[in-house]
């Protein structure tokens, strides 16, 4: 099957932030969020169950920008976060919005753990709130950092977290849950818990962190730069592992002098079925990477503007791609109809590793 690129109705007006699929491998709904302040859950199946632009089946307002969302225990519900501060749980069958907690300035990030049904959000505010999940009334701990984060990412077991200072924290989700299950839930303000991490790290790359995605296989994680670069780190401490690690220039194009102008790395995603990595740029290109061999898949097309979030489907089947006019372009102003959502159905062997059987 040769794969073949869609783009889904309705955008976002303004920026996209982040975009998930659902965690269902039989799925096709995508939930968007957006500068626009509002989130979008989209399904790319028709009422006739055929798979292409799909429709908007609702939207969201929020009081300020979104800045990220994610999928919950279920395609039913998500939850947001955003620069109103607030972590929120959507029921999407109800509509319901239900204030989690707030942090003390703009909340950046937020996933759910499904092996230990934890919901973790970082913020500006140099913390991490971690909750349990199924429990809206229960309060979060509230663990400090040494800096802002700028991305999270989780496997089954770990938590890693890139912040300012080339900064990373690796932690055990096993004793993130234990903690919150302990925690004094009367104190409004959460449970402040210093909580020591399973590993500290500094990044392998010499500029900010923009973003990190973990490895579907639970050994480590990938990680890029404003600097047009991305690195790939295993968790092993061993010196065999450690030595494995590696970084590489990418997003970068060559000047009308001769000189290369070098892209932001915004967006980094993981295939759950071949383990190969999809990279977004400030560059409008998405590229397809085996850590493994270290070796680029494919390229594809150039897009208009930069690519601002790329996500694979639960199935590994699509990969979807927001492209949004960003800092790059030297403007704030958003034109009208440069927001889009691409997908593209993969082909069979499209995402596979070059070494892969």
């Amino acid at each position: 099957m040769a794969s073949h690129q869609f783009t889904v109705a309705s955008p976002p007006t303004d920026a996209i932030s982040a975009l998930k699929f659902s965690p269902d491998p039989n799925s096709t709904r995508i939930v968007v969020s957006s500068w626009d302040k509002s989130v979008y859950l989209y399904d790319l199946r028709d009422e006739n169950g055929a798979v292409g632009e799909g429709k908007l089946l609702q939207k969201f307002e929020h009081r300020a920008p979104v800045l990220d969302v994610c999928f919950g225990e279920n395609e039913n519900e998500i939850y947001t976060v955003g620069l109103d501060w607030d972590v929120r749980k959507i029921d999407l069958n109800t509509t319901v919005q239900t204030v989690l907690s707030s942090h003390e300035q703009a909340a950046c990030n937020v996933i759910y753990s499904r092996e230990h049904n934890l919901i973790i959000s970082a913020s500006w505010d140099s913390t991490l709130h971690v909750h349990l999940g199924g429990d809206v009334d229960s309060l979060p701990i509230v663990v400090p950092l040494p800096s802002k984060p700028f991305s999270i990412s989780a496997t089954a077991t770990k938590l890693v977290v890139a912040m300012a200072s080339r900064s990373l924290h690796i932690y055990d989700l096993k004793a993130l849950a234990l903690l919150t299950a302990q925690s004094d839930s009367t104190d409004p303000g959460g449970n402040r818990v210093e909580v020591e991490p399973w590993q500290r790290r500094e990044s392998s790359l010499k500029f900010m962190t923009r973003a990190v995605a973990c490895m579907p296989d639970d050994n480590g994680y990938a990680s890029s730069s404003i600097e047009g670069r991305v690195a790939v780190e295993w968790f092993d401490p061993s010196p065999e592992s450690q030595a494995r690690k590696y970084a590489f220039k990418c997003h970068r194009q060559t000047g009308e002098d001769g000189v290369d102008v070098v892209y932001p790395v915004n967006a980094l995603a993981f295939h759950p079925v071949f383990g190969t990595f999809a990279s977004g740029g400030g560059d409008g290109v998405v590229a397809l990477w085996d850590g493994i061999s270290k070796r680029r898949i494919r390229q594809y097309q150039r897009y208009q503007t930069s690519v601002s979030a790329v996500a694979f489907s639960g199935s590994g089947q699509y990969l979807a791609i927001a492209v949004s006019p960003g800092f790059e372009d030297g403007h704030d102003d958003v034109p009208e109809g440069s927001v889009k959502i691409y997908v593209r159905e993969l082909g069979e062997t499209e995402a596979k590793g070059k070494g892969a059987k």
